[in-house]
């Protein structure tokens, strides 16, 4: 692939010797690319998520290219940010609501047509998010995140990207998935399809996540990532500190619980309604 050839080329090449106006030639190309999601920091091939380094290069390089630059609206809402990275050009033709109210959207993020954005969120460059999800108040999908069909990310909730470092797995939330108010997913933790996540529960890739329908502990290994079961139900819960003086002083730590696989029951309660889409 040409564009990946050239992209790999230029990010490798000491800033000094960048031919600035062919580098920002191929840097054009392959953002138009990552805006229509043709491009993607990592796609599922079968069953697995395999992370696109050079697309995260390509992002990474954009960054070095870019001048910082005066974008704001006015002599009271004052803006200063690299102009390889403006705010993403959208139209009523692309389909997306996007209500009033200090939500932004980065360029070279991808948001399907079908997606609901409600003030005030944020999507950053590189972001993937599919048809029919809900980005809701206060939430925050970070740069390089992979957000499926059909998601609901409640209000306030925090979808890291991770960017850095290039062969990093960004945080993958698969379809059908409900992010619960105040959540934390972040570090390239995996959320299978169709899981609940509750509200406050933190997830990092450090994170261990106890099963207790079938009483076995999900951590992150060396060669993958933390992944959160296919519709699992996720609660925030408690562990002692199983030291002597944790013991002692009845300290206990803060961790994730999954108490349940989705059921009839489940579905009826997270079920999102057509009518705001």
């Amino acid at each position: 692939m040409p564009l990946q050839a050239d992209i790999e080329a230029l990010y490798d090449m000491e800033p000094a010797k960048l031919d600035r106006v062919e580098a920002l030639k191929s840097f054009s190309e392959f953002k138009f690319f990552l805006n229509r999601g043709e491009i993607r920091a990592a796609e599922k091939k079968g069953d697995v998520w395999n992370v696109n380094h050079w697309v995260k290069k390509g992002i990474l390089l954009g960054f070095r290219l870019g001048a910082l630059q005066d974008v704001s609206m006015d002599g009271r809402f004052r803006f200063f940010d690299r102009n390889t990275y403006p705010l993403k050009k959208l139209s009523l033709g692309d389909g997306i609501r996007l209500v009033p109210g200090g939500s932004s959207i980065r360029d070279g993020a991808f948001v399907a047509r079908g997606v609901v954005c409600m003030p005030p969120m944020y999507i950053n460059t590189g972001a993937y998010v599919d048809e029919g999800t809900m980005v809701d108040s206060h939430a925050l999908v970070g740069s390089c995140a992979q957000i499926g069909k059909r998601v609901h990310i409640s209000a306030a909730a925090q979808i890291g990207g991770v960017l850095e470092p290039v062969g990093a797995m960004p945080v993958i939330v698969e379809d059908d998935v409900l992010i619960g108010g105040n959540c934390g997913i972040y570090e390239g933790t995996i959320v299978s399809r169709g899981a609940v996540i509750a509200a406050g529960v933190i997830i990092t890739g450090g994170t261990a996540l106890y099963d207790a329908v079938k009483e076995t502990v999900y951590r992150k290994t060396a060669t993958s990532p933390l992944v959160i079961p296919q519709n699992a139900v996720i609660v925030p819960g408690s562990r002692p500190l199983d030291t002597e003086w944790g013991r002692k002083s009845g300290l206990s730590l803060a961790t994730p619980v999954l108490v349940k696989y989705r059921d009839e029951k489940t579905d009826a309660a997270t079920a999102l309604e057509d009518v705001l889409r």
